[in-house]
């Protein structure tokens, strides 16, 4: 007869399974744990080094935005004092308008800072711009007149590329008016231009409703008939506007003229030679050699476009262009 094994009663054995089956089931459950928490650690640790991240992020990005709205306009006291003399230049470049590199705004403050200057022994606008607003180049034009008379400085005028309409009305305020051989100057004269499409509204069947109070105040209404006498007043104003811009010349250039103001203040431009000639400027100079002849360093005085608009501006001449190249590929001109 053989002898009792518990392992082989039946009782004993499920219990044993069973608890086996439990420990397996309480080490699984163990390790989900694990999993769970190391799962939850690491969690914490991205969402810490998120907040870093996002910290630095805005750190860098507050700068950068100081950077662009603080600009980069010149101050006078960011020259050494210890300098010595120098010619201080003043740029007038592109379009003279408000809100513009050359915006009466901007070159005024620009121009006293460099009358101001203790080492300056002169003064020198260095242009290159085809005109622009009437008011912001009489305005830089007084400015110019007033400051050399205040402080007994010369002021010279050297022309680049172009110096006609509003950009010589400015050179005018100089003592001086240099160009280069092939500059464009002149342009003594005014405009204003528009469009007409009453004609385009008729031939369209389309009626245009236009309420004013005031019997002159849709004067040149582009969607109505030009009227004789609405021309006649445009006709006078230009005159008016351009009679200023006469008066200014033959202030800062009336004894120099070799020819009748009348012959030269047409709209024409001429080459910087035929200025020469025809006393619109003095002489054929560049800034480098007018610094080599007065023995005088150029010192720059301007005030620049800051970081941001020279941004926003080229952001809108790269979506200009964009467009105008979506435009041409979809046949539209």
């Amino acid at each position: 007869m053989s002898g009792w094994n518990s392992d082989q009663d039946p009782l004993t054995g499920k219990l044993a399974a069973e608890e086996q089956g439990h420990l397996g089931d309480r080490k699984a459950w163990l390790a989900i744990e694990k999993v769970l928490m190391a799962n939850t650690t690491e969690l914490k640790r991205q969402h810490r080094w998120k907040l870093v991240f996002r910290f630095i992020t805005f750190v860098y990005l507050g700068a950068f935005l100081l950077f662009l709205f603080r600009g980069s306009e010149f101050d006078a006291n960011k020259i050494r004092p210890g300098t010595g003399d120098h010619m201080a230049a003043v740029a007038i470049r592109g379009l003279i308008a408000e809100g513009q590199e050359a915006d009466a705004r901007r070159i005024i403050p620009a121009l006293e800072e460099a009358f101001a200057h203790k080492d300056s022994r002169a003064v020198v606008l260095v242009i290159n711009s085809p005109g622009g607003s009437p008011v912001q180049s009489d305005l830089i034009f007084r400015a110019v007149r007033d400051l050399s008379r205040q402080h007994d400085k010369p002021v010279y005028a050297v022309v680049g590329e172009t110096g006609a309409s509003g950009a010589y009305y400015i050179a005018a305020a100089a003592d001086q008016i240099f160009v280069h051989g092939s500059s464009l100057v002149g342009s003594i004269g005014v405009t204003s231009s528009g469009f007409g499409f009453d004609r385009l509204l008729d031939n369209w069947g389309i009626e245009r409703r236009s309420f004013t109070a005031g019997e002159n105040k849709g004067f040149l209404d582009p969607f109505a008939p030009l009227r004789p006498e609405e021309q006649e007043h445009m006709q006078a104003v230009l005159a008016n506007v351009h009679k200023q811009f006469i008066d200014a010349v033959l202030e800062g250039r009336g004894g120099r003229l070799q020819a009748p103001v009348s012959e030269l203040a047409t709209g024409l431009i001429w080459s910087g030679e035929q200025a020469v000639e025809l006393g619109l400027a003095d002489e054929l100079l560049s800034l480098r050699q007018l610094s080599v002849r007065e023995d005088l360093p150029v010192v720059d005085f301007s005030r620049r476009l800051s970081p941001f608009e020279q941004w926003m501006d080229t952001l809108g001449v790269s979506i200009g262009r964009g467009l105008s190249q979506a435009l041409l590929q979809q046949g539209w001109y």
